[in-house]
């Protein structure tokens, strides 16, 4: 598929695709205009007043507005979920160490998960899998969590925020999972390539008897609409495209629980 094509490659080469995409299309339009076999069908078009290029391009701009929207919203839950997984660790940590009760071994499930997203998941949510040992690490952290001992050894009120803390930790990973597996859908880029198609038709036909304004025109239209779609296409994929979400908070929060971790160890 054309987009699955682009996200494979660097950034340089979407906008190479792009360019000559539209190249392309202004080529074969033009090829049309000048051909002997189509020149007179082509100038029976003549008379098309410019009102009617709006009525194409307001259907392109609408479109790519609702794509827009979707890739960075997409981007910012990718981010969100980052900070809120990284947030729920942090919080489970600063609980384990707020209570009376020793909670080392709930600060070994959370190490072992983190290390386990950082090393191993993480790479795998580029081809859109999951990591069985974050699960089982996540797993035994949930059940050290919800272990009835916790309530008599630290209080009800810190066991019932204990847990909820590793179930939005919890959520937050599906939240990530669920960002990294969603599919890219190739209708709506096939709908716009296609509407910008018959935009640059449309600019011909408007600038029909002029052939140095219909090519400035399909030009600046085409430059427009290459800069447009490809920051558009950097975002549609937020932690497997050109521009992909790090992993850097959870990096940071591995950090804090391992090393107050190596601390004690000694």
């Amino acid at each position: 598929m054309v987009l699955g094509f682009w996200l494979d490659q660097p950034v340089w080469l979407i906008f190479a695709a792009l360019a000559s995409l539209f190249g392309a299309a202004i080529g074969l339009i033009r090829l049309v205009a000048v051909s002997g076999v189509s020149r007179g069908f082509v100038a029976s078009l003549g008379g098309v007043v410019a009102p009617f290029f709006g009525a194409v391009s307001v259907l392109l701009a609408l479109l790519t507005g609702f794509v827009a929207n979707d890739a960075w919203e997409r981007q910012r839950q990718a981010v969100r979920a980052v900070q809120a997984e990284r947030d729920g660790a942090v919080a489970v940590y600063n609980l384990s160490l707020a209570t009376v009760s020793d909670m080392a071994a709930i600060r070994a499930h959370l190490a072992a998960y983190l290390d386990a997203v950082v090393g191993e998941e993480w790479e795998r949510m580029q081809d859109g899998e999951t990591s069985p040992r974050a699960a089982e690490a996540l797993g035994r952290l949930l059940q050290a969590a919800a272990a009835p001992r916790v309530s008599v050894e630290a209080g009800l009120a810190a066991h019932r925020a204990l847990l909820d803390t590793v179930l939005r930790l919890r959520g937050a990973r599906g939240d990530r999972l669920a960002l990294a597996q969603h599919a890219s859908d190739q209708s709506k880029w096939l709908t716009l390539l296609v509407l910008a198609f018959l935009t640059l038709v449309a600019l011909a036909l408007v600038h029909l008897d002029r052939p140095r304004a219909q090519m400035t025109a399909m030009t600046v239209f085409a430059a427009a609409m290459i800069s447009t779609l490809g920051l558009i296409a950097l975002h549609e994929r937020p932690f497997d495209g050109p521009r992909p979400v790090g992993a850097a908070p959870l990096k940071a929060a591995l950090t804090l629980v391992a090393g107050r971790a190596e601390v004690q160890a000694r």
